[in-house]
């Protein structure tokens, strides 16, 4: 008799728990044993704030404020320039064996295809009607500074686009590296060959 009345008794709170108040409503919140940080104080976007005297809870950046990362203070860096405002010549630190290697890679995927691998101008556009990129071997542009040319990357020129999203500026950088070694085997003489070399050109 006693296992008949625990049985009845544990059907009646399971119907109950399952069925019984579903449907309902009340004004009493609901007991929650963990709930989970679903409700805490905070602000809202665009919400409003009694703490601040303009009632806003949006506060605008401290005046001079820099994202973390992006202060750029270096101009030769950054922009190709110098304090006085002027292109700087040379590079922002040294040239090294992997920046003419990166240069070289970069250099095959964005600037080969319109000015051509030795950088004579005569890409794959120019077989399309693009026939007037420039080669990199004129005096023009041998004797134009390195920062003129990283602003011409980063900012594009005539029918050339900015290049600043798709090139980081290391890369940048490195590409130019390349394209002044590129500049010098094209211009290259007899003088500029080591002595303990001239034999391996027959001389």
């Amino acid at each position: 008799m006693r296992t008949f009345f625990t049985i009845i008794a544990f059907v009646v709170v399971a119907g109950v728990a399952i069925f019984g108040f579903r449907g309902r409503t009340t004004t009493t919140p609901p007991i929650e044993i963990f709930p989970d940080m679903d409700r805490q104080p905070r602000y809202e976007p665009q919400g409003e704030s009694a703490f601040f005297p303009d009632g806003r809870a949006n506060r605008e950046p401290v005046a001079g404020t820099v994202a973390r990362g992006e202060l750029r203070a270096d101009d030769h860096l950054y922009r190709g320039g110098e304090a006085e405002g002027q292109f700087a010549a040379g590079f922002p630190g040294i040239v090294t064996r992997e920046m003419m290697e990166r240069g070289k890679q970069r250099f095959a995927i964005y600037c080969a295809p319109c000015h051509g691998a030795r950088g004579d101008g005569n890409g794959i556009t120019r077989e399309y009607g693009m026939v007037t990129v420039p080669t990199f071997h004129s005096e023009r542009i041998q004797q134009m500074p390195e920062g003129e040319i990283f602003n011409t990357i980063t900012n594009g020129k005539g029918l050339m686009g900015a290049y600043a999203g798709q090139i980081p500026v290391e890369d940048r950088w490195n590409i130019i590296a390349y394209l002044r070694a590129l500049q010098r085997s094209q211009q290259a003489t007899v003088q500029d060959v080591p002595a303990d070399k001239l034999s391996e050109l027959g001389l």
